[in-house]
């Protein structure tokens, strides 16, 4: 479990390929510093897990599922990634709640920038949609933010977009404040959402097997 707010940026130094899936280095001096092997730490919100380290790198493997998933697939030597630790029982919770699993992409379509501050406008894939609400949380490679605007409820699903505006702290401290449109981050919606909806779908499900069952008898 993560809380979004981001400890470092690290820097990937190798990407092995090994069958469909590669291993990752990525040298982090701050999140290594107290690791060990088996230990869980979100890069650029997807949660990895730790199987070799340095003093200041960790090496993981990257599930074929994930690199499908998520931007990870692109990823190349000298690319930059947010570091996050797994939070600890008794930590602020100063972002959100972040699992790392990431719901998928998002391309960035237009940034604006304000006195010090940035607005960046996000892709939002049709399945994404009903999970993001304006002033909900979400995570974009692992930063905890809060979205900021929504397309209309009238716009056609597969031009569906959301907001995010950028303090000058998020700007220099993650790797947000080098995206540019065109570029993509991972998504992760919040996870308290995911599970309405699904609950919704479920009872939904349930309400029309028991009309079938009761127009049957």
């Amino acid at each position: 479990m993560f809380t979004g707010i981001i400890e470092e940026l690290g820097t990937v130094t190798a990407v092995e390929q090994h069958g469909d899936s590669v291993a990752l280095t990525v040298r982090g001096p701050i999140v290594v510093a107290d690791a060990s092997h088996g230990d869980s730490i979100a890069t650029s919100g997807v949660c990895l897990t730790v199987v070799e380290q340095t003093p200041d790198s960790f090496t993981a493997f990257v599930m074929k599922q994930t690199l499908d998933m998520s931007a990870h697939g692109a990823l190349r030597v000298g690319d930059r990634l947010n570091l996050e630790r797994a939070a600890s029982v008794g930590d602020r919770l100063g972002g959100h709640i972040v699992q790392g699993h990431i719901d998928g992409t998002a391309t960035v379509l237009e940034t604006a920038d304000g006195d010090g501050w940035r607005r960046v406008r996000f892709s939002l894939a049709p399945a994404l949609s009903p999970l993001v609400v304006d002033k909900g949380s979400i995570a974009l490679d692992g930063v905890s933010l809060t979205v900021s605007a929504v397309s209309p409820e009238d716009t056609a699903p597969d031009a569906a977009w959301f907001e995010v505006s950028l303090i000058p702290e998020t700007l220099e401290a993650t790797t947000l404040g080098l995206r540019v449109p065109g570029d993509r981050v991972n998504v992760e919606t919040d996870v308290l959402a995911r599970h309405v909806r699904r609950m919704l779908r479920l009872d939904a499900a349930v309400g029309a097997l028991e009309t079938v069952g009761s127009e049957a008898r």
